[in-house]
């Protein structure tokens, strides 16, 4: 199991120094592709209530995601997760500027006042972050266990996809018993599905 945390520890550190040989440009580019290979989706296309994320270092941004998503009159949802075991609060926000706030890890998150509590069962198609996957929808998180936690909570019929730079797709992850997958991983190449 150690020799599992160390594999994913070391995959961490190369996809942080792979994606830091990026210009910004190729980034941005990147990040356009997969915007719009999502919104060419026809399970996202077809989804009323989306369940995004603000991304973290070394993951998919997705400002431009959400600002497209409201201007679609999409429901978007984002996650707050606690300090406690399997704490996940799903927030519905309408507009980017007024319902967020600077969270406890210095990232923006639904703020409590301004949103409003929306239940798991209602969730059409989930967008998961990943700082790497495979082709069979194995993922490595951040290594909180937060979306690990989440992911089985959603309902069998929501959509899991994974979106991440062709980069940080590799030809086999190590997993453990707790790891989640998702069920299509869109990049900026191509859209795989989980064999």
């Amino acid at each position: 199991m150690e020799a599992v945390r160390e594999k994913k520890c070391g995959i961490r550190e190369n996809i942080s120094i792979t994606l830091s040989t990026l210009s910004a440009s190729d980034l941005e580019n990147k990040t356009k592709a997969i915007e719009n290979r999502l919104f060419e989706f026809a399970n996202f296309l077809e989804s009323n209530i989306i369940l995004l994320y603000i991304n973290n270092l070394n993951e998919v941004n997705t400002e431009q995601i959400i600002a497209r998503s409201l201007q679609l009159k999409k429901i978007v949802i984002l996650p707050v997760f606690g300090t406690k075991k399997n704490q996940v609060t799903l927030m519905k926000i309408d507009n980017v500027a007024t319902n967020l706030k600077i969270g406890p890890m210095g990232l923006m998150v639904p703020d409590p006042a301004k949103c409003k509590v929306v239940p798991v069962k209602c969730i059409d198609i989930a967008i998961i972050p990943g700082l790497a996957m495979d082709e069979k929808g194995s993922r490595i998180g951040s290594g909180d266990g937060c979306y690990d936690k989440l992911i089985p909570q959603l309902p069998i019929t929501t959509r899991k996809v994974g979106i991440a730079f062709e980069e940080q797709i590799l030809k086999q992850l190590p997993t453990e018993s707790h790891d989640k997958h998702v069920d299509i991983i869109i990049t900026d190449k191509r859209i795989i599905y989980k064999i």
